[in-house]
Protein backbone atom coordinates (compact mmCIF):
# COMPACT_ATOMS: atom_id res chain seq x y z
CA UNK A 1 0.00 0.00 0.00
CA UNK A 2 1.34 3.41 -0.93
CA UNK A 3 0.72 6.77 0.59
CA UNK A 4 0.72 10.18 -1.09
CA UNK A 5 4.00 11.98 -0.47
CA UNK A 6 3.61 14.90 1.96
CA UNK A 7 6.00 17.11 0.01
CA UNK A 8 5.08 17.42 -3.64
CA UNK A 9 8.27 19.41 -4.30
CA UNK A 10 10.36 16.24 -4.24
CA UNK A 11 7.66 13.57 -4.27
CA UNK A 12 8.25 12.17 -7.76
CA UNK A 13 10.89 9.80 -6.47
CA UNK A 14 9.04 8.80 -3.31
CA UNK A 15 5.87 6.74 -2.99
CA UNK A 16 5.24 7.23 0.73
CA UNK A 17 5.21 10.11 3.17
CA UNK A 18 8.17 10.35 5.54
CA UNK A 19 7.73 9.05 9.06
CA UNK A 20 6.51 11.63 11.53
CA UNK A 21 9.84 11.65 13.34
CA UNK A 22 11.60 12.09 9.98
CA UNK A 23 9.53 15.19 9.33
CA UNK A 24 10.38 16.44 12.80
CA UNK A 25 14.14 16.05 12.44
CA UNK A 26 14.21 17.19 8.81
CA UNK A 27 12.20 20.40 9.03
CA UNK A 28 14.14 23.63 9.42
CA UNK A 29 11.41 26.19 8.76
CA UNK A 30 11.18 26.98 12.48
CA UNK A 31 14.50 28.83 12.25
CA UNK A 32 15.49 29.24 8.60
CA UNK A 33 12.45 31.42 7.94
CA UNK A 34 14.81 34.15 9.13
CA UNK A 35 16.45 33.78 5.70
CA UNK A 36 13.28 34.79 3.85
CA UNK A 37 14.45 38.32 2.91
CA UNK A 38 17.75 36.95 1.59
CA UNK A 39 15.99 34.08 -0.18
CA UNK A 40 13.74 36.50 -2.02
CA UNK A 41 16.65 38.76 -2.98
CA UNK A 42 18.57 35.79 -4.34
CA UNK A 43 15.57 34.46 -6.25
CA UNK A 44 14.86 37.82 -7.87
CA UNK A 45 18.46 38.13 -9.02
CA UNK A 46 18.41 34.56 -10.34
CA UNK A 47 15.15 35.06 -12.25
CA UNK A 48 16.37 38.28 -13.85
CA UNK A 49 19.58 36.55 -14.95
CA UNK A 50 17.65 33.57 -16.37
CA UNK A 51 15.56 35.95 -18.47
CA UNK A 52 18.56 37.95 -19.68
CA UNK A 53 20.24 34.68 -20.69
CA UNK A 54 17.12 33.57 -22.59
CA UNK A 55 16.61 30.58 -20.32
CA UNK A 56 13.14 31.77 -19.25
CA UNK A 57 10.95 34.42 -20.86
CA UNK A 58 10.94 38.05 -19.79
CA UNK A 59 7.23 37.70 -19.06
CA UNK A 60 7.83 34.82 -16.65
CA UNK A 61 10.63 36.75 -14.98
CA UNK A 62 8.32 39.73 -14.45
CA UNK A 63 5.64 37.51 -12.94
CA UNK A 64 8.18 35.85 -10.68
CA UNK A 65 9.48 39.22 -9.47
CA UNK A 66 5.95 40.50 -8.80
CA UNK A 67 5.07 37.33 -6.93
CA UNK A 68 8.23 37.48 -4.83
CA UNK A 69 7.50 41.11 -3.96
CA UNK A 70 4.02 40.07 -2.86
CA UNK A 71 5.47 37.31 -0.67
CA UNK A 72 7.93 39.72 0.91
CA UNK A 73 5.08 42.10 1.70
CA UNK A 74 3.16 39.26 3.33
CA UNK A 75 6.17 38.25 5.40
CA UNK A 76 6.79 41.85 6.46
CA UNK A 77 3.15 42.19 7.44
CA UNK A 78 3.20 38.93 9.40
CA UNK A 79 0.44 37.36 7.28
CA UNK A 80 2.56 34.74 5.52
CA UNK A 81 1.93 31.17 6.70
CA UNK A 82 5.06 29.04 7.01
CA UNK A 83 4.33 25.32 6.68
CA UNK A 84 6.44 22.64 8.40
CA UNK A 85 5.32 20.15 5.76
CA UNK A 86 7.33 22.15 3.21
CA UNK A 87 10.51 21.72 5.28
CA UNK A 88 12.30 25.00 4.77
CA UNK A 89 12.06 28.62 3.74
CA UNK A 90 12.93 27.87 0.12
CA UNK A 91 10.07 25.44 -0.38
CA UNK A 92 7.66 27.69 1.46
CA UNK A 93 8.47 30.65 -0.75
CA UNK A 94 8.32 28.58 -3.93
CA UNK A 95 5.01 26.99 -2.93
CA UNK A 96 3.43 30.37 -2.20
CA UNK A 97 4.84 31.71 -5.45
CA UNK A 98 3.06 28.93 -7.32
CA UNK A 99 -0.19 29.86 -5.57
CA UNK A 100 0.23 33.44 -6.71
CA UNK A 101 1.47 33.11 -10.31
CA UNK A 102 0.90 29.51 -11.33
CA UNK A 103 3.18 27.50 -13.62
CA UNK A 104 5.77 30.27 -14.08
CA UNK A 105 6.85 29.68 -10.48
CA UNK A 106 8.23 26.28 -11.44
CA UNK A 107 10.70 27.91 -13.81
CA UNK A 108 12.43 29.84 -11.04
CA UNK A 109 14.41 26.82 -9.90
CA UNK A 110 15.96 26.28 -13.34
CA UNK A 111 19.77 26.04 -13.13
CA UNK A 112 19.63 26.21 -9.34
CA UNK A 113 19.61 23.78 -6.42
CA UNK A 114 18.61 24.24 -2.82
CA UNK A 115 22.28 23.60 -2.12
CA UNK A 116 23.55 26.77 -3.78
CA UNK A 117 20.36 28.58 -2.84
CA UNK A 118 20.83 28.08 0.90
CA UNK A 119 24.56 28.79 0.66
CA UNK A 120 23.75 32.10 -1.02
CA UNK A 121 21.01 33.00 1.45
CA UNK A 122 23.20 32.17 4.42
CA UNK A 123 26.11 34.24 3.10
CA UNK A 124 23.79 37.19 2.52
CA UNK A 125 22.40 36.83 6.04
CA UNK A 126 25.83 36.68 7.67
CA UNK A 127 27.04 39.60 5.57
CA UNK A 128 24.03 41.67 6.64
CA UNK A 129 24.68 40.66 10.25
CA UNK A 130 28.32 41.73 10.04
CA UNK A 131 27.29 45.14 8.73
CA UNK A 132 24.91 45.58 11.65
CA UNK A 133 27.49 44.33 14.15
CA UNK A 134 30.06 46.83 12.89
CA UNK A 135 27.64 49.70 13.51
CA UNK A 136 27.00 48.41 17.03
CA UNK A 137 30.70 47.97 17.75
CA UNK A 138 31.31 51.54 16.65
CA UNK A 139 28.63 52.72 19.09
CA UNK A 140 30.40 50.98 21.99
CA UNK A 141 33.73 52.45 20.93
CA UNK A 142 32.19 55.92 20.84
CA UNK A 143 30.66 55.54 24.31
CA UNK A 144 34.00 54.36 25.70
CA UNK A 145 36.02 57.12 24.02
CA UNK A 146 33.63 59.83 25.21
CA UNK A 147 33.83 58.57 28.77
CA UNK A 148 37.62 58.23 28.47
CA UNK A 149 38.02 61.83 27.34
CA UNK A 150 35.93 63.02 30.28
CA UNK A 151 38.00 60.99 32.74
CA UNK A 152 41.44 61.26 31.16
CA UNK A 153 42.92 62.39 34.50
CA UNK A 154 40.74 60.36 36.91
CA UNK A 155 43.23 58.21 38.81
CA UNK A 156 42.44 54.58 39.59
CA UNK A 157 44.51 51.52 40.45
CA UNK A 158 45.83 49.42 37.62
CA UNK A 159 45.84 45.72 38.43
CA UNK A 160 47.81 42.62 37.65
CA UNK A 161 46.60 39.36 39.20
CA UNK A 162 43.73 41.58 40.47
CA UNK A 163 46.26 43.06 42.88
CA UNK A 164 47.12 46.78 42.89
CA UNK A 165 50.05 47.22 40.52
CA UNK A 166 50.52 50.80 39.31
CA UNK A 167 48.24 53.83 39.15
CA UNK A 168 46.51 54.45 35.83
CA UNK A 169 43.64 56.66 34.80
CA UNK A 170 40.07 55.57 34.27
CA UNK A 171 40.20 57.01 30.76
CA UNK A 172 43.28 54.93 29.97
CA UNK A 173 41.53 51.80 31.20
CA UNK A 174 38.49 52.47 29.01
CA UNK A 175 40.62 53.16 25.95
CA UNK A 176 42.09 49.66 26.27
CA UNK A 177 38.65 48.35 25.33
CA UNK A 178 38.41 50.80 22.43
CA UNK A 179 41.56 49.19 21.05
CA UNK A 180 40.19 45.68 21.60
CA UNK A 181 36.98 46.55 19.79
CA UNK A 182 38.98 48.02 16.91
CA UNK A 183 40.55 44.60 16.47
CA UNK A 184 37.09 43.02 16.66
CA UNK A 185 35.91 45.29 13.86
CA UNK A 186 38.96 44.32 11.84
CA UNK A 187 38.22 40.63 12.28
CA UNK A 188 34.62 41.08 11.16
CA UNK A 189 35.76 43.18 8.19
CA UNK A 190 38.21 40.45 7.19
CA UNK A 191 35.50 37.80 7.49
CA UNK A 192 33.16 39.91 5.37
CA UNK A 193 35.78 40.35 2.68
CA UNK A 194 36.39 36.62 2.43
CA UNK A 195 32.71 35.65 2.47
CA UNK A 196 31.78 38.12 -0.27
CA UNK A 197 31.81 35.61 -3.11
CA UNK A 198 28.64 34.19 -4.62
CA UNK A 199 27.83 30.46 -4.53
CA UNK A 200 24.75 30.99 -6.72
CA UNK A 201 25.08 28.99 -9.91
CA UNK A 202 27.04 26.18 -8.29
CA UNK A 203 23.75 24.25 -8.42
CA UNK A 204 23.74 20.96 -6.53
CA UNK A 205 27.53 20.53 -6.62
CA UNK A 206 28.77 20.37 -10.23
CA UNK A 207 27.51 23.58 -11.79
CA UNK A 208 24.90 23.55 -14.57
CA UNK A 209 24.65 22.97 -18.31
CA UNK A 210 22.45 26.06 -18.73
CA UNK A 211 24.20 29.18 -20.10
CA UNK A 212 23.89 31.16 -16.87
CA UNK A 213 25.72 34.38 -16.08
CA UNK A 214 27.14 34.02 -12.58
CA UNK A 215 28.92 37.36 -12.78
CA UNK A 216 25.55 39.05 -13.21
CA UNK A 217 23.92 37.44 -10.18
CA UNK A 218 27.02 38.05 -8.09
CA UNK A 219 26.96 41.74 -8.98
CA UNK A 220 23.22 42.01 -8.42
CA UNK A 221 23.60 40.63 -4.90
CA UNK A 222 26.59 42.80 -4.02
CA UNK A 223 29.18 40.03 -4.13
CA UNK A 224 32.66 40.75 -5.45
CA UNK A 225 32.74 37.69 -7.69
CA UNK A 226 31.31 34.17 -8.10
CA UNK A 227 32.98 31.36 -6.17
CA UNK A 228 35.44 29.60 -8.45
CA UNK A 229 34.63 26.00 -7.57
CA UNK A 230 31.09 24.62 -7.47
CA UNK A 231 31.93 21.94 -4.89
CA UNK A 232 33.36 24.59 -2.60
CA UNK A 233 30.41 26.85 -3.38
CA UNK A 234 27.81 24.55 -1.86
CA UNK A 235 29.89 23.00 0.92
CA UNK A 236 31.84 25.91 2.37
CA UNK A 237 30.82 27.22 5.78
CA UNK A 238 34.14 28.88 6.59
CA UNK A 239 32.41 32.25 6.42
CA UNK A 240 30.08 31.28 9.27
CA UNK A 241 32.86 29.75 11.37
CA UNK A 242 35.08 32.78 10.86
CA UNK A 243 32.27 35.16 11.76
CA UNK A 244 31.45 33.13 14.87
CA UNK A 245 35.13 33.12 15.81
CA UNK A 246 35.18 36.92 15.56
CA UNK A 247 31.94 37.07 17.53
CA UNK A 248 33.41 34.83 20.22
CA UNK A 249 36.49 37.03 20.66
CA UNK A 250 34.31 40.14 20.77
CA UNK A 251 32.04 38.51 23.34
CA UNK A 252 35.10 37.64 25.45
CA UNK A 253 36.10 41.31 25.40
CA UNK A 254 32.65 42.40 26.51
CA UNK A 255 32.60 39.70 29.16
CA UNK A 256 35.86 41.01 30.59
CA UNK A 257 34.49 44.55 30.75
CA UNK A 258 31.22 43.29 32.24
CA UNK A 259 33.17 41.41 34.90
CA UNK A 260 35.01 44.61 35.81
CA UNK A 261 31.74 46.52 36.09
CA UNK A 262 30.39 43.81 38.40
CA UNK A 263 33.52 44.01 40.58
CA UNK A 264 33.66 47.81 40.52
CA UNK A 265 30.05 48.04 41.71
CA UNK A 266 30.63 45.98 44.85
CA UNK A 267 30.78 47.95 48.11
CA UNK A 268 34.27 46.55 48.60
CA UNK A 269 35.41 48.46 45.51
CA UNK A 270 32.74 51.14 45.08
CA UNK A 271 34.43 52.43 41.93
CA UNK A 272 31.34 53.02 39.76
CA UNK A 273 27.60 53.44 39.96
CA UNK A 274 24.91 52.41 37.48
CA UNK A 275 21.48 53.97 37.51
CA UNK A 276 18.14 52.19 37.79
CA UNK A 277 18.18 51.86 33.99
CA UNK A 278 20.79 49.08 34.08
CA UNK A 279 20.33 47.50 37.51
CA UNK A 280 17.69 45.46 39.29
CA UNK A 281 16.62 44.97 42.87
CA UNK A 282 16.06 41.96 45.07
CA UNK A 283 12.71 40.37 45.93
CA UNK A 284 13.78 39.99 49.56
CA UNK A 285 16.70 42.37 50.22
CA UNK A 286 15.58 45.97 49.73
CA UNK A 287 19.09 47.40 49.88
CA UNK A 288 20.33 45.53 46.80
CA UNK A 289 21.26 47.09 43.48
CA UNK A 290 22.31 44.24 41.19
CA UNK A 291 24.32 44.77 37.98
CA UNK A 292 22.19 42.25 36.09
CA UNK A 293 22.79 43.79 32.66
CA UNK A 294 26.54 43.35 33.11
CA UNK A 295 26.12 39.83 34.48
CA UNK A 296 23.98 38.77 31.52
CA UNK A 297 26.42 40.35 29.07
CA UNK A 298 29.16 38.36 30.79
CA UNK A 299 27.17 35.15 30.46
CA UNK A 300 26.30 35.51 26.77
CA UNK A 301 29.82 34.52 25.78
CA UNK A 302 28.85 30.96 26.68
CA UNK A 303 26.17 30.87 23.99
CA UNK A 304 28.33 32.58 21.41
CA UNK A 305 31.46 30.50 21.99
CA UNK A 306 29.45 27.28 22.01
CA UNK A 307 27.89 28.22 18.66
CA UNK A 308 31.38 28.55 17.17
CA UNK A 309 32.55 25.28 18.67
CA UNK A 310 29.33 23.54 17.65
CA UNK A 311 29.71 24.50 14.00
CA UNK A 312 33.36 23.44 13.99
CA UNK A 313 32.28 20.03 15.28
CA UNK A 314 29.49 19.75 12.69
CA UNK A 315 31.86 20.52 9.82
CA UNK A 316 34.98 18.67 10.92
CA UNK A 317 34.14 15.29 9.39
CA UNK A 318 32.02 16.17 6.36
CA UNK A 319 33.13 14.99 2.92
CA UNK A 320 32.43 17.17 -0.11
CA UNK A 321 29.98 18.40 -1.08
CA UNK A 322 26.68 19.05 0.73
CA UNK A 323 25.39 16.96 3.64
CA UNK A 324 22.24 17.57 5.63
CA UNK A 325 24.45 18.02 8.70
CA UNK A 326 24.88 21.56 7.42
CA UNK A 327 21.31 22.32 8.36
CA UNK A 328 22.75 22.63 11.87
CA UNK A 329 24.80 25.65 10.78
CA UNK A 330 22.05 28.24 11.00
CA UNK A 331 20.08 28.07 14.24
CA UNK A 332 23.05 28.54 16.55
CA UNK A 333 24.61 31.13 14.24
CA UNK A 334 21.40 33.16 14.27
CA UNK A 335 21.26 32.93 18.06
CA UNK A 336 24.93 33.81 18.55
CA UNK A 337 24.85 36.89 16.33
CA UNK A 338 21.59 38.02 17.89
CA UNK A 339 23.09 37.55 21.36
CA UNK A 340 26.14 39.59 20.42
CA UNK A 341 23.97 42.44 19.16
CA UNK A 342 22.09 42.41 22.46
CA UNK A 343 25.33 42.44 24.45
CA UNK A 344 26.69 45.36 22.44
CA UNK A 345 23.54 47.42 22.94
CA UNK A 346 23.63 46.73 26.68
CA UNK A 347 27.32 47.57 26.95
CA UNK A 348 26.98 50.84 25.05
CA UNK A 349 24.13 51.80 27.35
CA UNK A 350 25.99 50.83 30.53
CA UNK A 351 29.16 52.68 29.56
CA UNK A 352 27.20 55.86 28.89
CA UNK A 353 25.23 55.39 32.10
CA UNK A 354 27.97 54.53 34.59
CA UNK A 355 29.64 57.20 36.70
CA UNK A 356 32.94 56.65 38.48
CA UNK A 357 33.41 57.36 42.17
CA UNK A 358 36.48 59.55 41.71
CA UNK A 359 37.35 59.69 45.42
CA UNK A 360 37.11 55.92 45.89
CA UNK A 361 39.24 55.27 42.81
CA UNK A 362 41.87 57.78 43.94
CA UNK A 363 42.04 56.30 47.43
CA UNK A 364 42.37 52.76 46.08
CA UNK A 365 45.08 53.84 43.64
CA UNK A 366 47.32 54.72 46.57
CA UNK A 367 46.93 51.42 48.37
CA UNK A 368 49.17 48.41 47.98
CA UNK A 369 52.32 50.51 47.46
CA UNK A 370 51.37 51.10 43.85
CA UNK A 371 54.09 53.72 43.34
CA UNK A 372 56.87 51.30 44.27
CA UNK A 373 57.88 51.00 40.61
CA UNK A 374 58.12 54.79 40.44
CA UNK A 375 60.52 54.67 43.40
CA UNK A 376 62.63 52.01 41.69
CA UNK A 377 62.68 54.01 38.46
CA UNK A 378 63.75 57.12 40.41
CA UNK A 379 66.65 55.21 41.94
CA UNK A 380 67.76 54.11 38.49
CA UNK A 381 67.30 57.52 36.93
CA UNK A 382 68.73 59.73 39.70
CA UNK A 383 71.26 57.48 41.45
CA UNK A 384 72.31 55.52 38.33
CA UNK A 385 71.58 52.32 40.22
CA UNK A 386 71.16 49.06 38.22
CA UNK A 387 67.47 48.22 38.08
CA UNK A 388 67.86 44.90 39.90
CA UNK A 389 69.59 46.71 42.76
CA UNK A 390 66.89 49.39 42.72
CA UNK A 391 64.26 46.68 42.83
CA UNK A 392 65.89 45.21 45.96
CA UNK A 393 66.19 48.61 47.68
CA UNK A 394 62.58 49.45 46.88
CA UNK A 395 61.43 46.10 48.25
CA UNK A 396 63.20 46.84 51.52
CA UNK A 397 61.54 50.26 51.74
CA UNK A 398 58.14 48.74 51.02
CA UNK A 399 58.75 46.19 53.77
CA UNK A 400 59.55 49.03 56.17
CA UNK A 401 56.36 50.90 55.21
CA UNK A 402 54.32 47.74 55.54
CA UNK A 403 55.66 47.16 59.07
CA UNK A 404 54.63 50.70 60.02
CA UNK A 405 51.24 50.46 58.30
CA UNK A 406 52.17 53.53 56.27
CA UNK A 407 52.11 54.45 52.58
CA UNK A 408 55.42 55.11 50.84
CA UNK A 409 54.94 58.87 50.79
CA UNK A 410 54.26 58.79 54.54
CA UNK A 411 57.76 57.55 55.33
CA UNK A 412 60.30 60.16 56.33
CA UNK A 413 63.39 60.87 54.30
CA UNK A 414 65.50 59.62 57.18
CA UNK A 415 63.71 56.29 57.25
CA UNK A 416 64.30 55.75 53.54
CA UNK A 417 67.96 56.81 53.89
CA UNK A 418 68.47 54.00 56.40
CA UNK A 419 67.98 51.67 53.41
CA UNK A 420 69.76 53.82 50.82
CA UNK A 421 71.69 56.85 52.14
CA UNK A 422 71.86 58.60 48.75
CA UNK A 423 68.06 59.10 48.53
CA UNK A 424 67.14 62.81 48.59
CA UNK A 425 63.90 64.64 49.30
CA UNK A 426 63.35 64.82 45.53
CA UNK A 427 62.09 61.25 45.77
CA UNK A 428 58.78 62.49 47.16
CA UNK A 429 57.97 63.98 43.76
CA UNK A 430 57.36 60.49 42.36
CA UNK A 431 55.57 58.86 45.28
CA UNK A 432 52.09 60.37 44.77
CA UNK A 433 49.67 58.60 42.44
CA UNK A 434 49.02 61.82 40.52
CA UNK A 435 52.70 62.29 39.74
CA UNK A 436 53.01 58.63 38.92
CA UNK A 437 50.40 58.74 36.17
CA UNK A 438 51.71 62.09 34.88
CA UNK A 439 55.15 60.58 34.44
CA UNK A 440 53.94 57.75 32.14
CA UNK A 441 54.34 59.80 28.97
CA UNK A 442 55.64 57.05 26.69
CA UNK A 443 53.45 56.34 23.67
CA UNK A 444 50.46 54.33 24.84
CA UNK A 445 51.10 55.28 28.46
CA UNK A 446 48.58 56.45 31.03
CA UNK A 447 49.66 60.11 31.34
CA UNK A 448 46.45 62.20 31.30
CA UNK A 449 47.68 64.27 28.37
CA UNK A 450 48.26 61.05 26.41
CA UNK A 451 44.81 59.73 27.31
CA UNK A 452 42.98 62.93 26.40
CA UNK A 453 44.82 63.12 23.09
CA UNK A 454 44.11 59.48 22.24
CA UNK A 455 40.44 59.77 23.19
CA UNK A 456 40.06 62.80 20.92
CA UNK A 457 41.84 60.98 18.11
CA UNK A 458 39.47 58.04 18.43
CA UNK A 459 36.40 60.27 18.44
CA UNK A 460 37.63 62.08 15.30
CA UNK A 461 38.41 58.76 13.64
CA UNK A 462 34.97 57.37 14.44
CA UNK A 463 33.28 60.54 13.23
CA UNK A 464 35.26 60.51 10.00
CA UNK A 465 34.40 56.87 9.36
CA UNK A 466 30.73 57.54 10.02
CA UNK A 467 30.74 60.46 7.58
CA UNK A 468 31.99 58.15 4.82
CA UNK A 469 29.05 55.76 5.22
Amino acid sequence: MTDKPANAMWGGRFAMSPAEIMQEINASIGFDKALAPQDIRGSKAHAEMLADAGIITKADAREIAKGLDKIKAEIDAGTFTFSRALEDVHMNVESRLKDLIGAAAGRLHTARSRNDQVATDFRLFVRDAIDGIDVALEAVQRALAEKAEKHAATVMPGFTHLQPAQPVTFGHHLLAYVEMIARDRGRFADARKRLNESPLGSAALAGTSFPIDREKTAEALGFDRPMANSLDGVSDRDFAMETLAAATIAAVHFSRLAEEIVIWMTPQFGFVKLSDRFTTGSSIMPQKRNPDAAELARAKVGRIASAFQGLVIVMKGLPLAYSKDMQEDKETTFDALSSLRLVMAAMAGMISDLEPNVEAMRAAAGRGYSTATDLADWLVRELKMPFRDAHHVTGSIVKMAEAKGADLDQLSLGEMQKVEPRITKAVFSVLSVENSVKSRTSYGGTAPQNVAKMARQWLRRLEKARAKV
